[in-house]
């Protein structure tokens, strides 16, 4: 059903494993199969920059016109389908765009969704789950899951990825692996799932702490955010974190590396656009404004002489 999603993000991961195979010549290790799933975050990302640089530029938009909002609200209480219309009209008049503040947020929730599946479309020998989109929905036996392939995958990279470990824990098993799916992977301990599993959802969860509160502290005035504002922001610095580690426990360990992968880049993305955003901001601050001539400076007059001191006069020209 979503198969334009998920063969562009397994396309994608293949280029990036069959990368990392030639460099380092053991397409069955953990570390380039690690390796081909951050670049496929990095690649997605890449991608995404541009609406991105939009999205922040429509919020600071929005930010700036709260007094407006604030005050059409106040105005039309009492008359919504006014209020409609004027702020139609004030959004029209700034060049301001709801679809381009959640673009990338749009774009993002289908991606995430396809390389959901496909990881977890590398082993399909556990009990089928129930979240539509996201799983295989008929379990299958190791033989069979070991010969069937995956999108671009062939049976072959289906059982390397099988066969690669990260740090002794399979990229595509989850804490909670039921313990038929994890004799696919072979001779793989709980613990060792855990022992890399639960730093990754720390990291993922302290990286989305970072990234929402870079975000909030860019707000132009917290005195003008709307209760329903300062609402998202409390859940996004604290509830969200939170949610990553409970998601950790029935996400695979691949799915905890693009977490950490994308919130380092989203960090870094967001340092380095706001900072441009800024320097934009002060350059047309500084600069005259064109069509405007700046007033001429007024002349100093000469300070009188001392008392008692000789008059200077000027010299004349023969």
């Amino acid at each position: 059903m979503l198969d334009f999603v998920y063969y562009p993000v397994a396309g994608i991961l293949w280029f990036w494993h069959k990368v990392f195979s030639l460099i380092s010549g053991s397409p069955d290790n953990g570390v380039v199969w690690a390796l081909s799933v951050v670049f496929l975050v990095f690649t997605l990302k890449a991608l995404l920059f541009k609406p991105f640089v939009k999205q922040v530029r429509t919020q600071l938009v929005m930010q700036k016109l709260q007094p407006q909002i604030k005050a059409l609200q106040k105005k039309y209480s009492g008359d919504r389908q006014k209020l409609t219309v004027e702020m139609a009209k004030l959004q029209k008049e700034h060049n301001y765009s709801p679809l381009l503040g959640c673009l990338p947020m749009l774009v993002q929730a289908p991606v995430f969704i396809g390389l959901y599946h496909v990881l977890r479309s590398f082993n399909r020998t556990g009990a089928a789950s129930h979240v539509p989109f996201l799983s295989p929905t008929e379990p299958m036996s190791v033989a069979d899951n070991a010969n069937t392939a995956n999108y671009f995958f062939s049976a072959s990279d289906v059982q390397s990825f099988l066969d690669a470990k990260l740090f002794g824990a399979p990229l595509s098993a989850m804490i909670s692996s039921p313990a038929a799916q994890l004799e696919a992977f072979g001779d793989v301990s709980r613990i060792s799932i855990i022992l890399v599993a639960v730093p990754l959802m720390i990291f993922a969860a302290v990286a989305t702490h970072f990234t929402s509160r870079a975000s909030i502290a860019r707000q132009v005035d917290t005195g003008t955010v709307n209760p329903q504002t300062a609402i998202m922001n409390k859940l996004a610095l604290w509830v969200f974190p939170v949610g990553v580690i409970a998601f950790g426990a029935f996400a695979p360990v691949a799915i905890l590396l693009y977490f950490v992968s994308n919130n380092c880049w989203t960090l870094g993305q967001q340092h380095l656009v706001y900072g441009r955003i800024a320097a934009e901001q002060k350059e047309a601050e500084s600069s005259p404004t064109p069509g405007v001539t700046a007033p001429p400076s007024p002349r100093v007059a000469a300070a009188p002489p001392l008392p008692g001191a000789k008059p200077i006069r000027a010299k004349r020209k023969r």
